[in-house]
């Protein structure tokens, strides 16, 4: 990610701050010296309303502002076009494009999953938890589309309950305001002293969570302003326990698609943010300091290489099932290998029971297809096992994760 040519300033209503006195609830767990060091004053953030907020005239001349729409329309477009409305293969295509964007968000929270692990946790196959966490972002992507059209305060707990139903022990907090102080960085276990951001108190939080509403609700403000913005609010408001940072990542998408900017797909913009997360974390300090122009920034460049990229990515996971479907020449078009072709694209990993679900056929109507998509060398069978056996598309993985590979590489040289 490029760093901006002026440093420009785009003036945002700054986080202010209280001072408050803290003290371990459980000092005889730590040392003297530790109970110490956590022991005085610390400041709390109070959130600005921002609401009634408006950019300045010329910052409506933001560079590349206009470049990053039109990009994420323009691939929203090139989708349909290229897959057409009435293809099998948009849906999941659909479904890919929001998987490789919910893994990407969980990556810049370090959980990493690959390709076949997350499709195994979808069909509640194998013991990776970072793939069970990754599916609950997805599951919060796809209720902050579902939601669209609805931005609230309801919607937004719906998105952070299907996050955090998936991940192991945070079952009680799905779906909650916090009730307690929660800070980044410094001491996780005695207290908020020497971290690095201290959150609001979570009496503020629901009336800091309905401004933001109001705020997404507008509609006289350029989508990528408004997106950026509310984005960097959400992560100061931090309203939950845990997932906050892909909670908010989900927001983004809900907001995209309440404005119309996407219809039809899901363009992998936490991707372009992973190329360059110090970056991100710089821009959402700038912006409690009262300058939105680095989130701005941050979140035009990632939607234009979401928009490149992820054209890339469509047509090498399309190439992929073209090869198959060479394939299969010689099948009758009612074949149920044609029907299971295209969801190999977002479920490369499949067994029975997930097919039957998905299409409703019986057991022998999918045996048989499995045994030709099989026998054809469309799908290998991995498990080894005589019962519960589990295919896989080894080229739309291998695509899925060399994609990922490439946004870590990036990341790494950033």
């Amino acid at each position: 990610m490029k760093p901006l040519a002026a440093d420009p300033m785009i003036s945002v209503p700054a986080t202010t701050y209280q001072e408050l006195s803290w003290q371990p609830s459980n000092p005889h767990i730590f040392s003297n010296a530790e109970v110490k060091r956590q022991t005085g004053t610390y400041k709390s953030a109070i959130p600005a309303r921002i609401a009634d907020w408006s950019p300045q005239p010329e910052d409506l001349k933001f560079p590349s502002l206009e470049e990053a729409l039109h990009a994420l329309q323009d691939f929203d477009v090139y989708s349909l076009l290229k897959l057409g409305n009435d293809s099998p293969e948009l849906g999941p295509m659909s479904s890919v494009l929001l998987r490789t964007e919910s893994s990407s968000s969980s990556q810049i929270e370090q959980l990493t999953t690959t390709a076949r692990q997350l499709a195994l946790a979808e069909l509640n196959e194998g013991d990776k938890a970072n793939a069970r966490t990754v599916v609950g972002n997805v599951h919060a992507m796809e209720s902050a589309l579902h939601l669209a059209q609805n931005i609230s305060l309801d919607s937004i707990l719906s998105m952070h309950q299907s996050l955090m139903n998936q991940q192991a022990g945070m079952e009680d907090e799905a779906g909650k305001i916090r009730d307690e102080l929660v800070w980044i960085g410094g001491s996780d276990t005695a207290g908020p002293r020497g971290s690095i951001y201290v959150a609001p108190q979570h009496e503020q939080v629901r009336d800091a969570l309905e401004d933001l509403v109001e705020f997404i609700s507008r509609t006289d403000l350029p989508a990528i302003i408004q997106v950026a913005v509310a984005h960097a609010q959400f992560e100061t408001i931090h309203p939950f326990v845990d997932g906050n940072g892909r909670t908010g990542r989900a927001l983004v998408h809900s907001v995209l698609r309440s404005r119309r900017v996407t219809q039809y797909t899901t363009a992998p913009i936490s991707a372009g943010i992973l190329r360059n997360t110090s970056a991100y974390f710089d821009a959402l300090k700038a912006f409690r300091i009262g300058n939105a122009a680095p989130i701005i920034d941050t979140f035009t460049s990632a939607a234009i290489f979401a928009s490149n990229t992820g054209k890339d990515l469509i047509d090498s996971l399309v190439t992929q099932i073209d090869q198959s479907a060479t394939k299969l020449a010689g099948l009758r078009s009612s074949s149920a290998a044609w029907k299971i072709l295209p969801r190999l694209i977002s479920q490369p990993v499949v067994n029975s029971r997930y097919l039957k679900d998905q299409l409703g056929l019986g057991d022998a109507t999918i045996q048989r297809a499995l045994s030709q998509l099989t026998e054809r060398g469309v799908l290998v069978e991995k498990s080894g096992r005589n019962r519960n056996r589990i295919w896989q598309h080894g080229g739309v993985l291998k695509v899925l994760d060399e994609y990922a590979k490439s946004l870590r590489r990036a990341a790494g040289s950033a």
